[in-house]
């Protein structure tokens, strides 16, 4: 955390490590980072060979997309939370890092997640947000629960054609569906200009996007090709404008009561709809495709002592309430605890960025530095809430870990750019749909747990998210 008074000069430390050669330097941090290490290693032999968890190094995607890769990384859960500081702390065009893709792939428009929270127009639209989703709370429940109906059907379909289910495809089509169906007056999306393919193309446009940052985990002779292709000149929006106009254009006629709520607070209609598009489908859809996945990787790596646990608590609360409700799943502790450690132990957003407003000093477990103004820090979320000094067994998965007592270290959970126990307001940059995603992980585990008895699964780690494939689903034998 930002030291609340400044120590003396005397007492601050230098910050370790080094950029290397311009342009150089950038570019072999960059193969470590992405090829030759992995992030994690890339890391963990810096904090090794310097003895600190504040260092400066270069983050991808660096030249020649990214004009100044320099960053300080912080890497502990104490250094790391000053990124929500607002008052010290600058967001202006940070959201994917050291570059920002062209504002052609939203519209002409930068979108809210682009926006200081200094600027005016973020705290009308984080408003507008947020009260969009609130006058839609009652119809989350029930409507998720028709798409997870719909999408466990096809699950045991595939399984009893293939002895085999993909999981994620069917997985990112409920989510969408969900998602476009909430904003959109309950309009189904097969049913417009999109048909059946918003998933994909919604996929197209955020891998152009997102592309610069990662690697497609091609075989190592094409690393090289790979890199050069990707970023050494920015990636036009021009090759994925014609999918991006068909959501825009599905949002558009089909949202009407959502942007005629944007228009009664001030906002012009085809800014509100770009801006809507973004919060559907890269924050939210990105996100949910990414996160299901994750929450049934750690779930099926639990085993079946562990779904036992979890069946029993869910039917157990269920039938005390008579029903799934959202208060229902709020007695549900070992289930809450189990979405939270998910979150804690595999973030979602695994990068976070903001450039100092002004001189600050930063402080780890055991140092303090000084920051200049305009320097960029980068945290890197894995190693925060993964913190062996504040979380006890911090790289394993512990099921009920918040639960009881144990909930007050949720203050260390930090996935939605925020602490979990905060709430996200217009002036901060908290993922205005926290308690939505929250709920929606309950959910879902409920609904499984209500259906299935256990499961069987394998799964395959990628650059983007664990792909998951089911091999069996044991129905449940009472409930």
């Amino acid at each position: 955390m930002a030291l609340s008074s400044e120590p003396s000069s005397s007492l601050l430390k230098p910050i370790p490590g080094s950029y290397g050669i311009p342009i150089l330097g950038a570019i072999r941090d960059r193969h470590d980072f992405l090829y030759h290490q992995g992030r994690d290693k890339f890391f963990a032999t810096r904090i090794q060979k310097y003895h600190s968890t504040v260092i400066r190094t270069n983050m991808p995607p660096g030249p020649f997309v990214s004009s100044d890769p320099r960053v300080i990384a912080l890497l502990d859960g104490v250094s790391f939370p000053i990124l929500f500081d607002n008052n010290k702390v600058e967001k202006l065009n940070v959201f994917e890092g050291t570059f920002m893709p062209s504002t052609a792939f939203t519209g002409g428009h930068r979108v809210c997640a682009y926006l200081d929270t200094r600027e005016s127009k973020h705290a009308l639209l984080k408003r507008f947000f947020l009260n969009a989703l609130a006058a839609r709370k009652d119809a989350v429940v029930p409507l998720f629960r028709n798409c997870l109906h719909e999408s466990f059907c096809e699950i045991e379909d595939q399984l009893n054609k293939n002895h085999e289910a993909d999981f994620n495809t069917v997985f990112n089509n409920a989510s969408f569906n969900f998602l476009f169906r909430l904003l959109c007056d309950n309009k189904d999306p097969s049913h417009t200009i999109l048909g059946s393919k918003g998933p994909k193309l919604i996929s197209t446009w955020l891998l152009f996007q997102l592309a610069p940052l990662g690697t497609l985990g091609l075989p190592k002779i094409f690393n090289y090709v790979e890199d050069f292709l990707i970023r050494t000149f920015p990636l036009p929006a021009f090759f994925t404008k014609s999918n991006y106009q068909k959501l825009y254009e599905a949002f558009r006629t089909s949202a009407t009561t959502v942007l005629d709520e944007a228009e009664k607070v001030g906002l012009r209609r085809d800014e509100a709809c770009h801006n809507v598009v973004f919060m559907a489908c890269f924050n939210s859809y990105g996100g949910l495709k990414n996160q299901f996945p994750m929450l049934m990787k750690w779930v099926g790596l639990g085993g079946e002592k562990h779904h036992a646990d979890l069946r029993s608590e869910i039917r157990r609360v269920v039938k005390e309430e008579g029903g799934v409700s959202v208060g229902a799943l709020e007695k549900m502790s070992l289930l809450k605890s189990v979405v939270y450690e998910t979150m804690r132990i595999e973030p979602l957003v695994p990068y976070q960025y903001g450039r100092a407003r002004e001189d600050l000093v930063v402080q780890s477990h055991d140092a303090s530095f000084k920051v200049k103004k305009g320097e960029m820090l980068f945290g890197y979320q894995p190693f925060a809430t993964k913190d062996s000094r504040i979380f006890e067994d911090a790289e394993v998965f512990v099921p009920g870990r918040f639960v009881g007592e144990g909930e007050k270290m949720l203050a260390h959970v930090f996935w939605s750019n925020g602490r979990e126990t905060e709430e996200p307001t217009p002036a901060d940059k908290q993922c205005p749909g926290k308690n939505l995603v929250v709920l929606l992980c309950r959910l879902f585990l409920a609904e499984l747990f209500l259906r299935y008895d256990t499961f069987e699964f394998e799964f395959k780690e990628s650059g983007f998210g664990p792909s998951i494939t089911i091999t069996s689903l044991t129905k449940a034998s009472t409930f």
